[in-house]
């Protein structure tokens, strides 16, 4: 269960500009960044969820479009879904504790075997980079980013003979790490929506001591990182001492034994998985010609039952044919979501 607070929500809500309904069959739609250019493209980049659940599969029939409270012909705008990947990149990093507690137990076997499983579902979607962690100040590459599920599990393998310089574990210090390379690899990325996460495994609490607790959160707190997903999965005796739910701020999977690290494993990518599913890119041909104009896009799902909505506003001063507008047309975004955020907390 997501440990975020109400009022981050509720901000976040505030802040996109999101119309408000019933909560008992509404559905939250949440804008994350929209593009207007001529001839008369309009792109709209949002996720539609309900409660803390994603919607997942709706197809362009399952949106209208209001302009200036007016519905818009869906065959005259030629309202399309295009493919979230032409705007926007999604990294995943795992970063695995091998310090002395997990290789010296035997269960090095288990955990690997978790992570391939992990990798190659979550990789089918997505770019899956592995680090590890011990007692040591830096964290280590097992994997960098790459969508081949070769070099993943042959970088996996390694793990099950690993011996850590350091038996120690740097847990607050690795997630503070992990961050750093999730971010760095995403910047490297052309695309203009950049969306990260961090799934973090131990069996134990931070005992080198090298970062505070609370140094690690305030990293975690930073604006930097306020619109990465981040989970914790943990097994073993000291865990609920661990502090999991500092740094699993989306979700928390805890394993009550190593025969369920695999469960915890898979559960959490399922959860990444469905994530991913509720982003949308709307792209649409708008009938203005000229001046101001509100739009609003309302989403209409049957499974579950609800429907929602959220609004926006652009300027169609010189839009018209010809040339003949393309619904497929890749959008031309210009800020990343966590800028357009900050931009717009700014601005409030």
């Amino acid at each position: 269960m997501s440990s975020r607070p109400a009022s981050f929500l509720t901000a976040l809500a505030l802040s996109f500009g999101l119309a408000t309904a019933p909560a008992c069959n509404s559905l939250q739609v949440t804008m994350v960044d929209s593009s207007y250019k001529k001839p008369n493209n309009v792109w709209v980049f949002f996720t539609v969820e309900k409660g803390e659940e994603p919607v997942a599969g709706l197809e362009a029939k399952d949106f209208e479009i209001y302009e200036d409270d007016q519905l818009v012909s869906a065959f005259e705008s030629k309202q399309t879904i295009q493919n979230p990947d032409v705007a926007a990149v999604m990294y995943t990093l795992l970063l695995l504790d091998v310090s002395g507690s997990v290789t010296e137990s035997g269960e090095a076997d288990t955990l690997v075997d978790a992570a391939m499983m992990f990798s190659e579902k979550v990789g089918k979607h997505q770019k899956v980079g592995v680090y590890a962690f011990d007692g040591d100040e830096k964290i280590h590459s097992v994997v960098p980013f790459t969508e081949g599920k070769g070099s993943v599990d042959g970088g996996l393998e390694g793990l099950r003979s690993y011996k850590p310089k350091d038996p120690s574990t740097n847990l607050h210090g690795a997630v503070m790490q992990g961050l750093e390379e999730l971010d760095k690899a995403l910047q490297k990325d052309k695309r203009p929506l950049k969306f990260g996460t961090l799934v973090v495994f131990s069996d134990g609490t931070d005992r080198a001591a090298r970062v505070t607790r609370e140094e690690m959160k305030e990293e975690l707190g930073s604006e930097k990182y306020e619109n990465y997903e981040m989970f914790a999965i943990g097994v073993g005796a000291e865990i609920k001492e661990a502090g999991l739910e500092d740094i699993g701020r989306d979700h928390v999977e805890l394993a009550s034994d190593r025969e369920k690290v695999r469960e915890a494993f898979e559960e959490i990518a399922d959860r990444i998985e469905r994530h991913m599913k509720r982003f949308y890119l709307l792209s649409y041909c708008t009938p203005a010609r000229k001046g101001e104009h509100q739009v609003q896009i309302t989403a209409v799902s049957n499974d579950p039952k609800g429907k929602g909505s959220l609004t926006d506003s652009f300027n169609a001063d010189g839009f018209g044919p010809p040339p003949e507008c393309d619904p497929e047309r890749k959008p031309d975004f210009k800020l990343e979501a966590s800028a357009r955020a900050s931009q717009k907390k700014e601005e409030e």
